[in-house]
């Protein structure tokens, strides 16, 4: 919706002529003094949260009522604020609820919509007498959940006592992850008091400059904010963590399928679905349908089960999508490298469940396969659940032994979320999340049980003579995967303050091993010795380069290459390799050993044993590969 509001000493009208849209009424004319006056036009994107539009558009003549001073309101539908027009049914709804809802606060006289009117308005003229606004149907989630409830933290000790978190009480936090979790969830901010953290704060996380340094990915600047151009190296990492994910949810059963990325918003439940997300979504206008791009894989996943003809045996059943790409439109100011984005690729996997018995199962199962991701990637997770009041009486006994085996294993305490009532369409969830440099919890897994959406969709099990409404489990075994990504790289950053160098797991690096030649008279015994590796599905490549060797062995570093081989007159003769070992060096002492090149493959293969595998896509040598920063 378009707004401008004009601080009146008068507002008059006369309505002249009707059109077809036109609403009937006995209000043909009317004037008031001293007055807020809101020129309004109801548009096409209101249509999908109209109650959020009302909301935010009274909220906000509210306001400005409240600093002019005035208690009298005109509210006059003006279509030529804008070129993408509502829906006349929509527009004259919206207009007549503002009107009620701002009546017991206010004397309020609405114009009639749909009629040719004359007016005549005197503007006050001070810097405040004319606010154009932008109203979105953007809801203020946390606004409404505080007005409609207070959910409450609590830090699950040892004893599974619950110790209430707040300003205070989360400053005795010991571990560091909670700590963060704790403060992002409980809307803390860290004091900056000494310029130093100030100019960190107001710095781009460390990988943002990592993904551009390393040829990874990089804005797109013709395409909307938060999406990304992806180059070989990044396709190569993103690939590899694609294949990791698909490997993980077809050993646990998952079936994988594809779904398109627009819906219908005719659709009547994939409307109700989309707009209980319907702050940040790509909606637009196509050959007189409203449609969107979605946000995760559920609509297509969930139409895919509304028509199979499912059977108590079938269950669980599991259906597992990489969604390349979801779209969130992500607030401009909020875009942060690869922690937050508009275009991403979400892992996502929904189970159907036949009841709560099996859903626990589940949701068991899938809490144990988020956290051996962030084994499996050496990203540790922080843990957070978070259940309705009732779910939590009911299952507590449930939950404390997955947190007595998850502490036994982890020695790290959870928080816990309690919710008065259910507000969503879970009614409990559990979210992980590792902690970037600045301290702040990149979300990754999560894993909820949803007993609204089978109903919704119409998804039902043939039991019999019965059709009963399965309740359906959402999974993302790892997050995102440019999340998965961006933890990386944040600590890989967090390693140099240990004076680790920065690196990513060997099967994740795009350069296993960089051969160097010390001068020509060595440079076909290297590339023989980068082939062969190749040959044994290790990423290798052969620094031809007309550089000097110590150059070379630098770039190699800047390349986070996890071996460096030298190859000069003593490896040439004796069939030994000098090679330089990433993973046991610190930032200021390389460490080398001398290996056969079979014990080279050897040791590479053990530490990607069970790991994805996928070639180097660049040239062997370095010399013809080309730069893409």
């Amino acid at each position: 919706m378009k707004t401008l509001m004009i601080h009146s000493d008068y507002l008059e009208y006369e309505a002249k002529q009707k059109t077809k849209m036109a609403e009937e009424t006995e209000k043909l004319s009317g004037k008031m003094d001293e007055c807020l006056t809101v020129f309004m036009a109801v548009e096409r994107d209101d249509e999908s949260d109209p109650k959020a539009v009302v909301k935010n558009v009274v909220d906000e003549i509210k306001k400005t009522a409240e600093n002019l001073k005035v208690e009298n309101v005109v509210l006059y539908p003006y279509a030529h604020l804008s070129s993408n027009l509502g829906s006349p049914d929509v527009a004259k709804k919206i207009l007549k609820d503002v009107e009620e809802l701002l009546a017991p606060n206010y004397n309020v006289l609405r114009s009639p919509f749909g009629w040719y009117k004359a007016f005549k308005i005197s503007c006050k003229g001070h810097p405040l007498s004319e606010l154009s606004r932008q109203i979105s149907a953007e809801r203020n989630e946390e606004a409404e959940d505080k007005e409609k409830s207070k959910t409450t933290f609590y830090l699950v000790d040892k004893d599974f006592n619950l110790i209430e978190m707040n300003e205070e009480s989360v400053k005795t936090v010991e571990d560091d992850g909670l700590k963060a979790l704790l403060k992002h969830e409980l809307g803390i901010k860290e004091h900056k008091e000494d310029k130093k953290s100030k100019k960190k704060s107001e710095s781009e996380p460390p990988h943002v400059k990592y993904i551009k340094e390393k040829e990874i990915c990089d804005y797109e600047p013709s395409s909307d904010a938060g999406h990304f151009r992806w180059y070989p190296k990044g396709k190569l990492i993103r690939d590899l963590l694609s294949d990791y994910v698909y490997d993980l949810v077809v050993k646990y059963g998952a079936m994988p399928v594809e779904t398109p990325v627009m819906y219908d918003l005719g659709n009547k439940a994939i409307k109700e679905h989309a707009d209980k997300f319907g702050e940040r979504q790509y909606r637009f206008r196509q050959s007189n349908k409203d449609l969107m791009l979605r946000f995760a894989a559920c609509f297509g996943q969930f139409m895919m089960k509304k028509d199979m003809y499912l059977l108590p045996k079938h269950l669980p059943l599991k259906l597992y999508e990489l969604s390349t790409y979801s779209f969130r439109y992500e607030q401009r100011g909020e875009l942060v490298g690869l922690k937050r984005l508009r275009a991403f690729t979400m892992p996502d996997m929904h189970t159907v469940c036949m009841d709560m018995e099996q859903a626990k199962q589940a949701f068991e199962e899938q809490f144990w396969m988020g956290l051996q991701t962030g084994d499996d990637l050496k990203t540790p997770y922080s843990i957070i659940f978070r259940f309705t009041q009732d779910f939590y009486d009911e299952h507590k006994d449930w939950l404390y032994n997955i947190i007595t085996e998850y502490r036994a294993k982890y020695e790290k305490d959870v928080v816990l979320e309690i919710l008065p009532a259910r507000k969503h369409y879970w009614i409990g969830k559990v979210d992980m999340a590792v902690v970037d440099s600045f301290g702040r919890p990149i979300e990754n897994p999560t894993v909820q049980i949803d007993v609204e959406s089978a109903k919704r969709f119409d998804i039902t099990v043939n039991d019999g003579d019965k059709k009963i409404n399965p309740i359906i489990l959402h999974c993302s075994p790892t997050g995102s995967v440019e999340r998965v990504l961006c933890g990386l790289l944040e600590g890989a950053y967090l390693n140099t303050l240990e004076e680790v160098p920065p690196m990513l797991p060997t099967w994740l690096a795009p350069i296993q091993v960089r051969v160097i030649p010390v001068s020509d008279k060595h440079q076909e015994y290297a590339l023989s010795v980068a082939e062969k590796l190749r040959a044994n599905g290790i990423r290798a490549d052969y620094d031809d380069r007309e550089e000097s060797i110590g150059k070379k062995i630098r770039n190699a570093g800047k390349d986070w290459s996890m071996y460096v081989v030298v190859i000069g007159d003593e490896e040439m003769e004796k069939g030994n390799l000098n090679v330089t070992v990433r993973a046991k060096s610190s930032t200021k002492k390389p460490v080398k050993e001398v290996m056969k090149l079979e014990e080279l493959i050897s040791t590479i293969k053990s530490e990607t044993e069970g790991c994805p595998v996928r070639p180097l896509p660049l040239p062997i040598k370095c010399s013809v590969q080309p730069i893409f920063r």
